[in-house]
């Protein structure tokens, strides 16, 4: 594609989509491409649906999605209203002949984007990724057995999608805040074709360390750092206090307080149906169960 903005020391602003496929660890190597073919297939159908020249907008490939960006000539509303009306259409059309439905989580953002000869970067490319990649996002997408989920930024629909238009109905997004190796963010989600989807309040993520984790590139696994080991602490514990009288009535609800030294472990109610062991074995001791 040519573009207005190849010099890589300057910025236009644009509108950034991030497209993933739901799951797409499960495909295996010979379903992959037909995977690929299918997301090309609902996308650029959906810019020729929704009157948007396929040759105005860059597109690169991310593997299991693709990320867009749209010149600032190309109205927002466009793409937030008709071509996202269009893809669901299109992902509906495809998914009853396919044993495992595609499920597109898509993300938009409007910020500074620079182009060079092998694609586009930036804090907005960094951000739209991250929200096409939030456990929000993902999570709406299984609970709600949807086709397709959006998320924008909090400045997007501040600025765009709250004043409504043609297919954009500001009462169907609802926010949450995530925490991403940035800081904490607003989005909005969107199911479309649904109303507004319920988000619980505690819908903040982990922020993402060195290793992983939301901040790390799109499409990355979960935080897998070690715990760091802490010293003795005093860790309150909801639990029933057992009297040697039989006389616990009164102190069922009680919080017990426990001095942790090392490993602490509760152990309430469960029914084991082989032998276990509990805690560290140390030394050269042989393992009991």
């Amino acid at each position: 594609m040519e573009h207005d903005a190849l010099d890589a020391g300057e910025a236009r602003y644009e509108l950034v989509i991030s497209v993933d496929a739901r799951r797409s660890g499960q495909y295996g190597d010979a379903e992959k491409p037909r995977m690929r073919e299918r997301i090309y297939r609902v996308l650029e159908n959906a810019f020729a649906q929704a009157g948007v020249g396929r040759d105005t907008v860059h597109m690169e490939d991310r593997g299991d999605g693709v990320l867009v960006s749209v010149p600032g000539r190309i109205a927002v509303t466009r793409l937030l209203g008709l071509w996202m009306v269009e893809v669901h259409e299109n992902l509906r059309e495809v998914n009853p002949s396919l044993l495992v439905p595609l499920g597109l989580r898509v993300a938009m953002h409007v910020g500074p984007v620079r182009h060079d000869s092998r694609g586009i970067s930036g804090r907005a490319v960094d951000l739209t990724c991250r929200l096409a990649d939030s456990s929000v996002a993902r999570q709406l997408l299984d609970r709600e057995q949807a086709d397709l989920v959006l998320v924008v930024s909090d400045s997007l629909y501040v600025d765009v999608v709250s004043a409504g238009g043609k297919f954009i109905e500001p009462k169907r997004f609802s926010p949450a805040r995530l925490a991403l190796k940035e800081g904490e963010v607003t989005a909005w989600f969107h199911l479309p074709g649904r109303p507004a989807p319920g988000i619980g309040p505690s819908t903040a993520e982990k922020p993402a360390g060195p290793g992983g984790g939301p901040g790390a590139a799109p499409g990355g696994g979960p935080d897998t750092a070690p715990a760091a080991e802490a010293p003795a602490a005093t860790a309150p514990v909801r639990a029933r206090n057992e009297r040697d009288d039989g006389d616990d009535a009164d102190d069922a609800d009680a919080p017990a307080r426990y001095t942790a030294q090392g490993d602490l472990s509760v152990h309430r109610h469960n029914v084991y149906q082989q032998p276990v062991h509990i805690g560290r074995v140390t030394g050269d001791s042989p393992r009991k169960d």
